[in-house]
C-alpha cells in the first residue's frame, strides 16, 4: 500500500497557510498577557500587510505599563509610516515621568520626522548644545571671540512646527553679538562674562522653538584682532591714497599751463621777429618814396650805435635782442 505523500503535502500546505493568518500562538500569548485581540484580527492584519507580532507586543508592552491603546490606533499608525515602538516607549517614558503626552501628540511628532522617546528623555534629562566661535567687536574696536553651553530641555507642545536647534544656535550667536557691540570696552567683557548670558537669556530666544532654554553659560571668551585700528589703517591709506590722486591731478594740471604759456610766449616771439622783419622793408619803401633821406639815415644808424654801445656796457656778452635795420638792409643789399 503507497503511502498517501500528496494529501499529507496538501494539508501540510494548508495548515502552514492557516498558521500564518492566524497565529495561534501570538494570540495565546497576547490572551494570557491580558491584552483582548482575537484571531480574525490578527488575520486581517495580516491581509493589510502589517505585522500582527509588532502590534501584540507594543500592546502587551503598553498594557504592563497602564496605558490604555487599542490595536486599531496602533495599526493606523503604523499604516501611516510612524514608529510604533518609539512612540510605545516614549509614552511609558512620559507617564513614568509625569509629563503630559498623549497618544495623538506622539504620534504627531513621530509622524513630523522627529525621533519622540529622544524628545522624551531630553525632556527629562535636558542636553547641552555647544555653539560654534562666536566673533564680536567691542566699542573699542577689540575683536572677542566667544564660545557658549546653552542647555536646553524638549518642548513637548512645540515639537510639531517648532524651530530646531539650528535656530537655538543663531539665535543665541546674534545675542552674542549684540551684547558684546553694545559693551563700552572689551575689558567689561572679560571680567564679566555673565552679563553676556543675562542678557541673552532674558530675550526670550526660545520662542517658537522646540526647545526651552535653561541655561546660557560663557565657556571660553578669547580676544581677537584689533579691528578699530586695522579700520582706521585702511582709511589712513585709502585717505592717503586720495591725495597722492588729487595732487598728482594738480601737477598735472600746473605741468598743462606751463606747456601751455611755452607756447604762448614762442608765439608771441615769432610775432616779434615778424614785426622786426618788416623793418627794412619799410626803410626801403621810405628811400623810394622819398620820405627818408640819407642823412636821416645816418642819423638813425648813430642812434643806434649809441644805443648797441649802452647794452653792450650794461650787459657785458650778451646780445641786444633785436633785428638791427642796417644789418637787415646790409644782407639784402
Amino acid at each position: 500500500m503507497d503511502f498517501p505523500f500528496i494529501p499529507l503535502a496538501i494539508a501540510a500546505v494548508v495548515l502552514l497557510v492557516f498558521l500564518y493568518f492566524f497565529p495561534v500562538s501570538l494570540w495565546v500569548t497576547a490572551l494570557f498577557s491580558g491584552v483582548r485581540v482575537s484571531l480574525l484580527q490578527l488575520a486581517f492584519m495580516r491581509v493589510r500587510k502589517v505585522p500582527p507580532s509588532l502590534i501584540v507586543n507594543s500592546m502587551i508592552t503598553s498594557t504592563k505599563a497602564g496605558l490604555q491603546i487599542t490595536a486599531n490606533d496602533l495599526e493606523t499608525h503604523f499604516l501611516a509610516g510612524g514608529n510604533v515602538p518609539s512612540v510605545i516607549k516614549a509614552l511609558i517614558s512620559a507617564d513614568k515621568a509625569n509629563i503630559p503626552l498623549t497618544f495623538k501628540q506622539a504620534t504627531a511628532i513621530d509622524l513630523a520626522g522627529r525621533n519622540v522617546f529622544e524628545a522624551v528623555t531630553t525632556s527629562v534629562n535636558p542636553k547641552v548644545i555647544n555653539t560654534p566661535s562666536v566673533a564680536a567687536v567691542s566699542q573699542d574696536g577689540i575683536q572677542l571671540i566667544v564660545i557658549a553651553r546653552v542647555t536646553v530641555r524638549a518642548n513637548i507642545a512645540q515639537l510639531v512646527g517648532g524651530a530646531g536647534e539650528e535656530t537655538i544656535l543663531a539665535r543665541v550667536g546674534e545675542g552674542i553679538v549684540s551684547s558684546i557691540g553694545s559693551s563700552k570696552s572689551h575689558k567689561e567683557v572679560m571680567e564679566n562674562p555673565d552679563k553676556i548670558s543675562k542678557l541673552v537669556l532674558s530675550k526670550g530666544l526660545d520662542a517658537g522653538t522646540a526647545f526651552e532654554i535653561l541655561s546660557i553659560d560663557i565657556a571660553d571668551v578669547d580676544i581677537g584682532e584689533n579691528i578699530g585700528a586695522k579700520l582706521q589703517t585702511d582709511q589712513a591709506s585709502a585717505d592717503l591714497r586720495v591725495a597722492e590722486a588729487r595732487a598728482e591731478e594738480r601737477r598735472a594740471m600746473a605741468v598743462a599751463v606751463e606747456q601751455e604759456n611755452r607756447a604762448k610766449t614762442q608765439e608771441a616771439k615769432s610775432k616779434v621777429v615778424e614785426a622786426e622783419a618788416e623793418i627794412p622793408k619799410a626803410i626801403a619803401e621810405a628811400f623810394r618814396s622819398g620820405n627818408l633821406g640819407v642823412m636821416d639815415y645816418y642819423k638813425m644808424r648813430n642812434v643806434q650805435a649809441d644805443t648797441e654801445m649802452r647794452d653792450s656796457i650794461a650787459n657785458p656778452g650778451g646780445s641786444s635782442g633785436s633785428i638791427k635795420p642796417g644789418r637787415e638792409e646790409g644782407r639784402q643789399s
